[in-house]
C-alpha cells in the first residue's frame, strides 16, 4: 500500500460502526461523513434497512471507506437463522470454535448482500462485537476473502481488534484475546492487510463531556493508520441499548469541539486504503 505524505499530521481512521442498524444511525453516519467528521463506516447487511439506507452513502463513494460489519450476534443474525447471543458466541469460540464450512457459508452470504447493494467489494471487513476474530469464523473469513478477491490488486483489509498497550483495559484485553493475534497471522499469510490497532473501546456510559475526554485520549494515543471506532446516531431509538451513547457521540462528533480536538492531537482523518492505491484524507 502506498502512502501519502502527511507532514506533521498523523493519519487515523475514524470508523462509524453499525450503519443500517436503525434509521437514526444511518442518517447520522451519513451526515458525519458528508461533514468530513468520519472516514469509514461498517454496514450491517442483514438489517432490512441496508437495501434502502445504502442510498445515503452513494454520494460519499470514494470519500470514505465502506466495509462489511460481519454479524453473528445481533437480532438480524438471529432472524437469519445463525445468530447467537454474544456470551454463547464467545463460549462457542473458546470451546473448539465455529464450524468453518458453516461459517464460510454465512460469510459468503453477507458478502453477497453487501455487493448486491453497493455494487463493489467492501473496502474492509470488521465484525459486530468483534466476531471477525472468533475461532472458526476468522479462518473462514480469510478463506472467503482470498477466494473472492485473491486476484485483486487491493484486497479488503481487516480490522484487528487490539488496543494499543497503553489503553489495554479489561474490556479491550478480553476483545483481543478472542483472536486478534491469530486473525492477524492467518491474514498475513493470505496477503490480506490487517489494521492492527483499535481504539474507541469503552462502556458506553457517561455524558458528552466524558466522551469528549475519551476521544481526546484516543486521538493522542492512536498510532498512524490505526482505527478509532464510534457508534453515532442522530437520536436514541426505542429498544437500542446503547441509544443514549449513540446520540451523545453524534452530538460531539458533529459539533465545534471535535475539529479542535483533531488539531490539538495533530490528527488528519483518513481512509486506510482505496482502490486507486492512494491514501486520501476524509472529505477529499
Amino acid at each position: 500500500m502506498k502512502t501519502q505524505e502527511w507532514g506533521a499530521l498523523k493519519p487515523v481512521v475514524l470508523c462509524a460502526d453499525d450503519f443500517a442498524v436503525n434509521a437514526s444511525a444511518s442518517r447520522g453516519i451519513a451526515q458525519l461523513a458528508a461533514m468530513g467528521r468520519i472516514s469509514a463506516t461498517s454496514a450491517m447487511v442483514l438489517s432490512p434497512r441496508w437495501s434502502q439506507d445504502v442510498a445515503l452513502l452513494q454520494d460519499l463513494r470514494g470519500r470514505i471507506d465502506v466495509g462489511l460489519h460481519l454479524d453473528w450476534t445481533s437480532e438480524f443474525a438471529e432472524a437469519s437463522g445463525h445468530g447467537l447471543s454474544l456470551g454463547k458466541a464467545m463460549l462457542k469460540a473458546v470451546l473448539g470454535g465455529f464450524d468453518q464450512a458453516t461459517a464460510r457459508d454465512v460469510i459468503e452470504c453477507q458478502l453477497e448482500a453487501f455487493e448486491a447493494c453497493w455494487q463493489a467489494p467492501p473496502d474492509y471487513v470488521d465484525g459486530h462485537q468483534h466476531v471477525q476474530q472468533f475461532a472458526g469464523i476468522r479462518e473462514a473469513l480469510v478463506q472467503a476473502l482470498d477466494r473472492r478477491y485473491g486476484a485483486s490488486q487491493l484486497k479488503p483489509y481487516l480490522r484487528i481488534s487490539r488496543a494499543p498497550p497503553a489503553l489495554a483495559d479489561l474490556k479491550s484485553r478480553v476483545i483481543s484475546v478472542m483472536g486478534a493475534d491469530a486473525l492477524e497471522l492467518i491474514a498475513a499469510h493470505a496477503g490480506i492487510t490487517g489494521a492492527g490497532a483499535l481504539l474507541g473501546i469503552y462502556d458506553f456510559t457517561g455524558d458528552e463531556a466524558r466522551y469528549a475526554g475519551l476521544m481526546a485520549g484516543w486521538l493522542r494515543a492512536a498510532p498512524p493508520l490505526s482505527i478509532i471506532m464510534c457508534h453515532p446516531a442522530l437520536k436514541a431509538e426505542a429498544g437500542d441499548v446503547i441509544g443514549a451513547a449513540r446520540a451523545q457521540e453524534f452530538a460531539y462528533l458533529s459539533g465545534a469541539d471535535f475539529p479542535e480536538a483533531l488539531a490539538m492531537a495533530g490528527v488528519q482523518l483518513a481512509r486506510f486504503q482505496v482502490r486507486d492505491d492512494k491514501l486520501k484524507s476524509a472529505g477529499e
